[in-house]
């Protein structure tokens, strides 16, 4: 599974999660669990205070293709769809990217031509703040 978004820890257990300016956090679970309401097949969700939440991160997932540095940004079954982090013109003209914006380029890219598949974790946010 490719991840790119938040990840919360709530009672030892991490979550798909969503931050909210109101001072929740919306987690998310892909099977039934105490507390959490149904918001379509297979996803359910729960809101908890943000004070409840042990640990509160951004994940990407990033990889190389074709020699160069991207994020991926989305998968299709045997397709990922990466963003370039190269930051190189001639690169993303080279790799025939698709811009979407100004200096943003993406590709539906094999999944087997995709190496160096890694998670990171971009940033934390202290539980309880907006920051």
């Amino acid at each position: 599974m490719i991840r790119d978004g938040y990840v919360a820890r709530w009672r030892g257990t991490e979550y798909e999660a969503n931050p909210g300016g109101d001072g929740e956090v919306r987690l998310y679970s892909a099977q039934p669990a105490e507390g959490f309401d149904e918001a379509r097949p297979f996803r359910y969700v729960r809101a908890v205070g943000a004070d409840e939440v042990e640990d509160l991160r951004y994940v990407r997932t990033v990889c190389r293709w074709r020699g160069e540095p991207f994020i991926v940004v989305g998968e299709h079954e045997t397709w990922l769809r990466v963003e370039y982090t190269g930051g190189r013109l001639p690169a993303a003209q080279r790799l025939g990217l698709d811009r979407v914006d100004y200096g943003v380029w993406q590709t539906w890219a094999p999944r087997a031509e995709v190496t160096d598949l890694d998670e990171i974790f971009t940033h934390g946010i202290q539980p309880g703040t907006n920051r």
